[in-house]
């Protein structure tokens, strides 16, 4: 019997899972998913669940049952590619005949003195869960500094600001205008969005030093009672300590079928992977699809194609609160309400039709 392992129960390895349960999974191969929690976590829902506004079960999901399917719950400390061995920290050793690496990402801090010992978190259930408790305890009037103005700063201080309207909340860009990587219409209208909502944008800033309840802007102290850091992503720790080829990000250079160079039984999808995208849980499901498809071609002895079809993203959607939203759908900007409510509804149909 084959054992296919899954490290993280992640969009990447959740879609993959969905593909190959119930009946898509051949007699002689059985999957191994390991992670930390006993259910998948929406990780874009991490900004409302810091912020207060919906409840820890919001943000979770029941993981599949098949009886070739096995879960081991375990803190992960190395793979062993020599070996084949997945090496766990309160476990056994799981062996595979095929590794499909969904570990997500990290924050990263980018050298920045103090950042990680200061500054709180949504990269993780658990780091998510700790904000919560800090940005909720705080007493009217207490300034709340979110470093990092992308999509993730964006609706954390737009959420916070609806669940919190008592707190001072200041948003730190390193650019000369909000989401500049975004068409400028969408720039502007979440521009104002903060602007008529009394949320501060610090633009142009350089984040140079963090020490407890202190900011350093260009070396220039900010008193702060909560600091929230979302500048930046990098792989996880176990993907960065793994000796393959990776790009300028640490991520890990693969093949067109999504397999590390020279080990077609290798697969990194998501986060840890590189890709000519930014990472999104989109790309990651994306990705999935076309693992999916490679192995079953292996699995059955059949030729792989020279090359594989370009994973084509439907967009891209941020919230501002509960009733406002921008994005790109097909390309073309969305604002407000509507934007909003796809962003709804694509959340409903992931969470309760498998998307």
């Amino acid at each position: 019997m084959k054992n296919l392992v899954i490290l993280g129960a992640g969009y990447g390895g959740m879609r993959v899972l969905a593909r190959l349960l119930p009946n898509q999974l051949p007699e002689d191969v059985s999957i191994t998913l390991i992670d930390r929690l006993p259910y998948h976590c929406l990780k874009t829902e991490y900004y409302a669940l810091a912020a207060g506004t919906i409840s820890d079960q919001h943000v979770r999901v029941d993981l599949p049952e098949h009886p070739k399917l096995k879960v081991v719950y375990a803190e992960i400390e190395k793979i062993d590619l020599e070996e084949n061995k997945v090496i766990l920290s309160n476990a056994d050793p799981v062996t595979y005949d095929d590794l499909i690496i969904g570990l997500g990402c990290e924050d990263k801090y980018h050298n920045v003195p103090g950042a990680a010992e200061y500054t709180y978190s949504i990269q993780s259930i658990e780091k998510a869960r700790d904000t919560y408790q800090a940005l909720n305890n705080l007493p009217p009037g207490s300034v709340v500094s979110i470093v990092g103005a992308g999509l993730s700063g964006v609706e954390l201080a737009s959420e916070l600001n609806e669940s919190r309207k008592d707190l001072k909340i200041k948003l730190f860009d390193r650019g000369n205008y909000i989401l500049s990587s975004f068409p400028e219409r969408l720039s502007t209208y979440v521009q104002n969005w903060f602007d008529n909502h009394g949320v501060e944008i610090v633009n142009n800033s350089n984040i140079t030093r963090v020490e407890e309840n202190v900011l350093y802007n260009h070396d220039e102290p900010i008193e702060c009672d909560v600091i929230v850091w979302t500048a930046g992503i990098q792989p996880n720790r176990i993907v960065r300590e793994m000796d393959v080829q990776k790009d300028k990000q640490n991520r890990v250079v693969l093949t067109v079928h999504h397999n590390i160079p020279d080990n077609e039984h290798v697969y990194v999808v998501g986060d840890c992977a590189s890709l000519p995208h930014a990472p999104s849980a989109q790309l990651a499901e994306g990705q999935a699809e076309q693992i999916v498809q490679v192995l079953q071609s292996r699995w059955k002895g059949e030729p792989l194609p020279e090359s594989l079809p370009t994973i084509k993203l439907k967009g891209i959607l941020g919230s501002l609160g509960k009733k406002h939203g921008f994005g790109l759908v097909a390309e073309k900007p969305v604002t407000g309400r509507v934007a909003r409510l796809i962003k709804s509804g694509i959340l409903w149909m992931y969470k309760y039709h498998n998307g």
